[in-house]
Order: structure tokens, then C-alpha cells, then sequence
């Protein structure tokens, strides 16, 4: 497994919702994304949740 600090996790956390959210803005779908962080006690580290509301 990848030995990940914070800030690399939340570094690359940005890069992926950054990744999504340029197709999202050319094409503009109805609901938004609600991207949260949250602790994984497995992973022992942060990790995004992603939801789309209406």
C-alpha cells in the first residue's frame, strides 16, 4: 500500500474533484455535487464521499 501524508491525500483529493467538476461545468447537470471528508479508521486517513443532491 502507498504510504500517503495528509498533504498529498488532500492534494490529490483537489485534483480529482477538479478533474470532475470541468466536464461538470460545460455540460451543466441539474443537482450538485457535495464532496465531504471524512476519517476511515481502516485506512487510518481521510477520505472523500461524494454525493450528488438533487
Amino acid at each position: 500500500m502507498v504510504t500517503m501524508s495528509r498533504r498529498g491525500f488532500i492534494a490529490a483529493t483537489l485534483a480529482t474533484g477538479v478533474a470532475r467538476s470541468v466536464p461538470t461545468i460545460v455540460t451543466r447537470t441539474s443537482g450538485r455535487r457535495i464532496l465531504t471528508l471524512v476519517y476511515d479508521k481502516s485506512l487510518g486517513m481521510m477520505r472523500a464521499v461524494e454525493r450528488l443532491v438533487p
